[in-house]
């Protein structure tokens, strides 16, 4: 029997190899070859792509158009099927792929209508950007086409690949709109929800100006001064007996609801004054959503164009020929989402002409769904409380999307790229550049439309402006401060009178930005460590008042929170992954928010409403409510404000140990925060979850503070640099170049942005290269 058992196991593991074999051949088979040679009649010289030791591509051409089809082709070697999914989502067209399941999303898209913009748009483009939008995708498709073999997510899928084209790098842009601006269209509906049931009162008192500002003028915004709003008291509350706190209308049950997510970023430069060369230095680090693969894609372009040898470094865009963030040598730039206002809801009445138009979504199997849009002149219509209104969003007019950021490849100092700002069609970013001749400079860049008066509410349809259809001209701008300091992360940073102008799109609480600038006047004279140390900060400012708060209720009781003092009084006032002591404040911060606005989260969720667009403006609201403790806003479970606050660190207490367990040492913050960046298919087939995502790593960073770190969020690139001496600059990104798991690329990189390592932004040793040259030369 022990000799059947033992052939059976040596069986089975023989035919584990044998199948592991065979999946390794066959991804094997779709790995790009990275060295030979090859012709094509896309291009009018021979085209070099090498890959350094981090995989880093770098292109070597004779024309902008040549560069183009080189880095198109590497994007299509190396990310094919993550360009696939950004133009399909932004086009509403992944059920193809991922059939019904994905159907509620292509709806969400196609209310947009993006691929027929974009059609619209490409039409309209001047030729030589058309010209060179063709030499990508050509580039594109034969990239893709070397491979010969299709890569394991179409295999899975059983879906097959499209040939790239011009319009689909249109929808890559209009892919960041989705992603940076939606939030701004959703508050303002949420917005319109809240005065809709409570009035302009608890509006204006829900969203009231904090005193986290870091505008650049040093302005403030005018506080609120009409006192707390009576929470009025819920219908069903006026059917119950005197003895309510017996039980619980559902009224007043607890109601958790997070934050929106917020795509931010943070970015700062100080002019030739303060640095050592006399050379301007920018940091950048945009904070987005991390996946396998990471969303970015380092690559260096080396180019001639008018007779003048250009070379720009930094990241692209899978999708997209052009280097989103870097430098030319001359100058460099950064962003950090705008949030300024760009949409308006148009409420319609009976004299408002609608019509309908039906979107076909493709399903497998040649199968379609109908989905029906309505549309006005000024926008797709949505009903919000039975009510009628169109969404005017500048993601929506001519002039959203462009190819004018390439433009700042040419530049050679930070006048030409301010020039620049005001054309460029891409989601509206506060741009900074800097250049080798020390100066240094802030823009808003991206479509704004003309319009004077935006909204956070709805508008009139009478009231509506026809300078929607124009891209706003006049931009604050400043440059060279006194200070020599610029800094922008996510908040106000213009002017408290250029507010009224340009609108509050979602701004972030200011928490983060007053702490990155009040360190940037810490010290006099920076280098490129400098701001790394300041992109990894994580003391916890911000929490500072909660945690007084939370030690003196847990004084209350010593004798039971004995463990909990311990942990609190030291929580090393940081977002350390050793601290339990942070988790604890964070998380009954949460708390106190969700207890406090259960009410009012409950009545908005009845009706598809949230506060979940609002969450980070509460902060004001929840300590005057803390402070005064009114008595309409304490939940009726509570005989006083005392017990509620109590009862926020019961449910922390619960949450924490049903999530984490019950030894307070799992507890520590690098576990609870702990950093996972996941393959999209990894979340639906776990087997795959070791081969396909990067290692786990313990968290060390979190919201309102500059070192922004979530549990698939925070830091998708580090950027340091100083124009002119680029051997010190800085390039880390959170994951590898290639999105084939067997490629040396593919983890290649990310331990050096987990350890923080001053990863440089030239390209190192080349190890790969590829020569193509023009059909018949």
């Amino acid at each position: 029997m022990f000799k059947v058992i033992k052939r059976l196991l040596l069986l089975v593991v023989v035919l584990g190899l044998a199948g592991t074999a065979v999946v390794y051949g066959v991804l094997s088979l779709s790995l790009p070859a990275l060295d030979g040679k090859g012709h094509s009649e896309a291009i009018n010289e021979p085209v070099i792509i090498s890959r350094d030791v981090l995989g880093q591509a770098v292109i070597k051409a004779q024309s902008h158009n040549d560069a183009a089809y080189g880095l198109g082709y590497a994007h299509g070697q190396d990310r094919f099927f993550q360009m696939d999914l950004l133009r399909r989502n932004a086009a509403g067209e992944l059920s193809e792929i991922f059939g019904k399941a994905a159907l509620a999303l292509d709806k969400k898209m196609r209310f947009h209508q993006l691929r027929k913009r974009s059609q619209v748009i490409l039409k309209n483009l001047p030729e030589s950007d058309k010209q060179l939008l063709k030499s990508y995708a050509q580039g594109v498709n034969e990239g893709l086409a070397q491979i010969g073999y299709s890569s394991f997510e179409y295999l899975l899928t059983g879906a097959q690949q499209r040939p790239w084209q011009s319009e689909d790098s249109l929808l890559i842009i209009f892919s960041m709109y989705l992603d940076l601006q939606s939030a701004t269209f959703e508050r303002d509906q949420a917005l319109i929800q809240i005065e809709q049931q409570y009035g302009k009162h608890m509006l204006k008192f829900l969203t009231q100006p904090s005193q986290y500002q870091a505008a650049l003028d040093g302005s403030q915004l005018a506080p609120y001064s009409a006192g707390i709003p009576k929470l009025p008291i819920p219908k069903q509350q006026t059917q119950q007996s005197s003895t309510v706190q017996s039980s619980t209308p559902a009224m007043y049950a607890f109601n958790s609801f997070a934050a929106s997510q917020e795509r931010g970023s943070n970015n700062w430069a100080v002019t030739g004054a303060l640095t050592t060369t006399g050379a301007a230095m920018l940091s950048d680090d945009m904070h987005l959503a991390m996946a396998v693969p990471v969303i970015w894609y380092k690559a260096q372009l080396n180019y001639v164009h008018n007779n003048v040898k250009t070379q720009v470094t930094g990241v692209s865009l899978p999708g997209a020929p052009a280097i989103v963030v870097g430098t030319n040598n001359h100058i460099a730039w950064g962003f950090t989402n705008g949030y300024i206002d760009t949409a308006d809801w148009v409420a319609l009445t009976s004299n408002n002409k609608t019509w309908q138009v039906d979107e076909q979504i493709a399903l497998p199997n040649n199968e379609a769904e109908t989905y029906t849009l309505t549309l006005s002149e000024y926008g797709p219509v949505k009903y919000i409380n039975g009510q009628a209104y169109a969404l005017s969003w500048a993601a929506h007019q001519s002039y959203a999307v462009n190819m004018q950021l390439l433009q700042l490849e040419q530049a050679t100092e930070v006048d030409d790229a301010l020039a620049i700002a005001s054309d460029v069609g891409i989601p509206v970013q506060n741009l900074i550049v800097v250049d080798s001749q020390g100066s240094a400079a802030w823009k808003l860049m991206g479509g704004i439309p003309g319009r004077k008066t935006p909204s956070e509410l709805s508008v009139k349809s009478t009231d509506y402006s026809p300078l929607w259809l124009q891209n706003e001209a006049q931009r604050p701008v400043v440059k060279n401060p006194v200070s020599g300091r610029i800094w922008t992360a996510n908040s106000r940073v213009v002017s408290a009178q250029d507010n009224e102008r340009f609108g509050n799109g979602g701004y972030s609480l200011g928490a983060r930005a007053t702490q990155v600038r009040d360190r940037l006047f810490e010290k006099q004279k920076f280098v490129e460590d400098d701001f790394y140390q300041l992109q990894l900060d994580n003391q916890a400012r911000f929490l500072i008042p909660w945690h007084a708060l939370l030690l003196k209720q847990l004084k209350a009781d010593e004798g039971n929170n004995a463990a909990y003092i311990s942990a609190v009084e030291n929580w090393q006032q940081c977002a350390c992954a050793s601290s339990v002591g942070y988790t604890l404040i964070k998380h009954y911060r949460d708390e106190v928010i969700n207890i406090t606005f259960s009410t009012l989260q409950q009545s908005l969720s009845e009706k598809n409403g949230t506060l979940s667009y609002v969450r980070r403006d509460l902060e004001p609201a929840v300590w005057q409510l803390i402070n005064a403790q009114p008595s309409s806003w304490l939940n009726p479970q509570f005989s006083t404000w005392e017990q509620q606050l109590q009862g926020a660190f019961s449910q922390t207490i619960a949450k924490l140990s049903t999530q984490y367990g019950n030894n307070i040492q799992g507890w520590q913050w690098g576990k609870v925060n702990e950093l996972v960046i996941e393959h999209p298919f990894a979340k639906q087939i776990p087997i795959l979850a070791r081969f396909l995502n990067m290692p786990k790593t313990p968290g060390f960073g979190d919201s309102y503070m500059p070192a922004v770190q979530g549990r698939s969020f925070g830091a998708s690139q580090r950027f340091i640099v100083q124009p002119g001496h680029l051997e010190n600059a800085i390039l880390t990104v959170p994951g590898g170049q290639s999105g084939h798991p067997l490629s040396n690329f593919y983890r290649a990189g990310f331990s050096q942005y987990i350890n923080a390592e001053n990863t440089p932004l030239l390209p190192q040793a080349l190890v790969h290269q590829i020569i193509i040259s023009p059909k018949g030369k």
